[in-house]
């Protein structure tokens, strides 16, 4: 997963629409500041298919140092809660049903290990890692004797 930052999307949709950079990051900013100005003044906004953000209240409540276990007030706030829309929530689906099937796929496809003493096909391999001193255990097998057959 890679992070996308303003200025990609500035520069992707300036190609796209065929604007000038200058006149996609404009108009960008001037919604990003319109969101804002509406959240800050307890509005919600719902974008259709997309989603929506609304202001939730969160009441005062006690909470508790884990260091010194003091019991500390933490005030009451308000936050941003986002919904996600038809649409977005169809892709992400989409996405991780993609995910799923080429986990299965590539699961399948996998050879055995071809050590003489490793497990057979059908019953899946089980890889313990060890950080310690003592010998670790991938599948039946030894790390030492996985290294010499590698």
């Amino acid at each position: 997963m890679k992070t996308i930052t303003k200025k990609v999307l500035v520069d992707q949709i300036a190609q796209r629409t065929g604007h000038k950079r200058v006149v996609a990051k404009q108009i960008i900013q001037e919604f990003l500041d319109q969101v804002i100005d509406e959240i800050a003044d307890g509005n919600r906004l719902e974008f259709r298919d997309f989603g929506v953000f609304e202001v939730k209240h969160r009441a005062p409540r006690m909470a508790q140092n884990p260091k010194t276990l003091e019991r500390v007030p933490v005030p009451a706030k308000r936050t941003v809660k986002f919904k996600a829309g038809r649409r977005m929530r169809e892709c992400l689906e989409t996405v991780k049903a993609d995910a799923q099937t080429e986990v299965k796929t590539e699961t399948q496809t996998t050879a055995p290990a071809t050590v003489a003493n490793a497990r057979t096909a059908e019953s899946k391999p089980q890889v313990h890692v060890n950080t310690g001193n003592a010998p670790a255990i991938i599948g039946s097998i030894t790390r030492e004797e996985a290294v010499a057959s590698s």
